[in-house]
């Protein structure tokens, strides 16, 4: 099976003129509109990176050219490529093997990522540990009591300092996250229905590890396997892999797992390397976009993602 993992650092990335119009020459005209009403600079470049690296995994990894690529989103946000027809003269229909592919993508921080496997459900998260800005850790905490279960929270809680703990809750909500977006839920499931049990492995910048399991409904699942691996000492990213439907009766569910995926940071110049232009350039979409402002510091949310 192949394994994409891919990240793009858009919060240190300012784009010049000619990246920005070319960016948007690239992508899809509802999808440039939609990104152009952005009110702040920072959700217009992720949204623009989140754009190619998806255009980008279709044209390298399932061959359809960048020209042809159409992309749609689900009732509940999440992107789906749009199969070529059969009758299309432009582009064969896709193999079996590319139908296989599934992918996700996610942008919290300063980060996007791509998470994309070949034979199973995929869902990413990618979280920034940050400290609250209008409330303390334990008010933050307090408001945020729902959305983990007791030992989940006695895990938290007993991380060690203020840092510590606010680490250990991004890391579970990005595990939860990556599971919901997996299976395309998204605002309706219950987060305490997943409880996550924590590897006693650390998740750092050289080693990610794959050890952490999942109880859904009290009951240990083990068709879904979850990866986690630090971006930097700030960025946590945890990517969700279950099954599309049960094995037969006296298989495994889940076969031992491979060692994690490494993330590859990609440059600009990566994201465009096999890019096609699909529009003419656009000179006032550079002035809307120096017109934005800058976003304040988000906390975590149950916001839809993709």
């Amino acid at each position: 099976m192949g394994s994409v993992r891919w990240a793009f650092r858009y919060g240190s990335w300012t784009p010049t003129r000619s990246e920005w119009l070319y960016a948007a020459r690239c992508i899809q005209r509802e999808e440039k509109e939609r990104i152009g009403k952005f009110v702040f600079a920072r959700d217009a470049k992720s949204a623009m990176v989140g754009r190619l690296l998806l255009r980008k995994f279709v044209c390298e990894r399932i061959a359809v050219p960048w020209s042809e690529i159409q992309l749609a989103r689900s009732p509940r946000g999440k992107p789906y490529l749009v199969l070529p027809e059969a009758t299309t003269t432009h582009t064969p229909p896709l193999s079996r093997e590319a139908q296989r592919w599934s992918f996700n993508i996610s942008h919290q921080g300063e980060y996007a990522v791509l998470a994309a496997e070949q034979g199973l459900q995929v869902g990413v998260d990618v979280m920034k540990t940050t400290m609250p800005g209008s409330s303390s850790v334990s008010e933050f905490f307090r408001i945020m009591t729902r959305q983990f279960t007791e030992y989940e929270w006695s895990v938290i809680q007993s991380s060690g300092s203020e840092r510590q703990q606010l680490a250990a809750f991004y890391r579970h909500w990005a595990l939860k996250e990556s599971f919901i977006k997996a299976i395309g839920t998204g605002l309706g499931f219950n987060l305490q229905r997943a409880e996550f049990h924590l590897s006693p492995q650390p998740v750092t910048e050289e080693q990610g590890q794959h050890r952490t399991m999942m109880h859904l409904d009290e009951e240990e699942e083990d068709s879904w396997r979850f990866e986690e691996s630090s971006l930097d000492a700030d960025h946590h990213v945890a990517v969700a892999l279950g099954l599309h439907s049960p094995p037969p009766a006296g298989q495994p569910r889940c076969p031992s797992p491979p060692p994690p995926t490494a993330f590859t940071h990609l440059t600009f110049g990566d994201l465009i390397a096999q890019a096609t232009p699909l529009s003419e350039e656009d000179p006032a979409y550079w002035d809307g976009f120096q017109s934005k402002g800058e976003a304040p510091q988000r906390q975590s949310s149950r916001a839809p993602s993709e």
